[in-house]
């Protein structure tokens, strides 16, 4: 195992155990935040927006919290990648790992959710995003595999080589995933609000993602061109 694989791999592991830590702190503030705006329960539908002014004010902090919560998670992902690409990557490996154990604390903490098809709250940026759990799982354990992926490649000095048209595609991918999210998110208070969320939606946007990632991790580098011998004088 060269060096370099070392170095990767020790990375790896403080950017897991930053992650599973980063999950049960969002899950301990969840639990406060249940005992706040659920105390009977948190159930669907629910009325987010027929708030006290102090509910509203408990509101807008959490939207600020979850802006924070982003940059932490960004600035993490600078300190730890050494190239855009790594950078990239831990951010998807620890976003997909803090929203995982996420889940896995609160299953301790509260014995929630009964089953993957439970409902939740996801994100609150720039509408409410809302779906069966299963979806954000899902999404989250292709951005894992992919990014240790693509630092295993780094490592071996084989980075990979991404075209417009994977950018393009990864950026498609998003706003679908994320589209069908919030069509889920912005009907949480209506009795039909689970006919909102598309799944097979979802899946589109999830298989154009997992096409282009898989489509970059099989493209093999151009040669580079052979450099001319110096003419003998």
């Amino acid at each position: 195992m060269t060096d370099n694989i070392l170095q990767m791999l020790k990375r790896l592991l403080v950017a897991i155990v930053f992650s599973i830590a980063f999950g049960y702190i969002e899950s301990a503030v969840v639990v406060y935040l249940r005992a706040i705006f659920h105390p009977n329960g948190f159930t669907f539908p629910m009325d987010v927006f027929a708030l006290t002014a102090q509910g509203r004010q408990l509101l807008l902090t959490e939207i600020g919290r979850e802006a924070a919560t982003l940059a932490l998670i960004l600035t993490a992902a600078w300190l730890f990648g050494k190239n855009r690409q790594e950078h990239a990557a831990y951010f998807m490996l620890i976003f997909a790992l803090w929203d995982v154990f996420y889940y896995v604390f609160l299953k301790v903490l509260l014995d929630w959710p009964a089953t993957l098809m439970d409902w939740d709250i996801l994100f609150l940026i720039p509408v409410a995003w809302a779906s069966p759990i299963l979806y954000p799982v899902l999404a989250s354990l292709v951005m894992f595999v992919f990014a240790v992926a693509i630092l295993y490649r780094s490592a071996q000095g084989r980075p990979l080589v991404i075209a417009q048209a994977d950018w393009l595609a990864w950026s498609g991918a998003a706003i679908i995933v994320v589209v069908s999210f919030c069509l889920g998110g912005t009907h949480i208070s209506r009795p039909d609000y689970a006919d909102y969320f598309h799944p097979l939606l979802f899946a589109f946007g999830y298989a154009v993602g997992i096409a282009a990632c898989v489509r970059s991790w099989l493209r093999r580098p151009s040669p580079k061109p052979a450099q001319a011998l110096p003419v003998p004088q």
